[in-house]
């Protein structure tokens, strides 16, 4: 489902515009990012929490080379579904 189908999808549901509909999953998303880059965890209750982890340097292959090369440590954002999210999903 592409970011379009799904504004189509919510504003079905809520009876709001597909342009405010659009506005607000973007301040959403934008919301969302911003806590995590503050290092702010986001828990959505039946849904899930997003957070972010560190990830350790390692060394890696180029996979047309074979050469190693060092990736740098970063930060990655993760989600953990929720069990209500999980059982949704596997229709229980």
């Amino acid at each position: 489902m592409k970011k379009g189908d799904f504004v189509t999808l919510i504003a079905d549901k809520t009876g709001l515009s597909k342009k405010d509909t659009e506005k607000t999953m973007d301040a959403l998303f934008a919301a969302i990012g911003d806590a995590l880059a503050a290092g702010d965890k986001v828990q959505i209750g039946g849904f899930g929490s997003f957070e972010t982890k560190q990830r350790a340097a390692r060394t890696g292959h180029n996979p047309r080379t074979g050469e190693e090369i060092e990736i740098a440590a970063a930060i990655t954002p993760v989600f953990k579904p929720s069990k209500t999210l999980k059982d949704k999903v596997d229709n229980k």
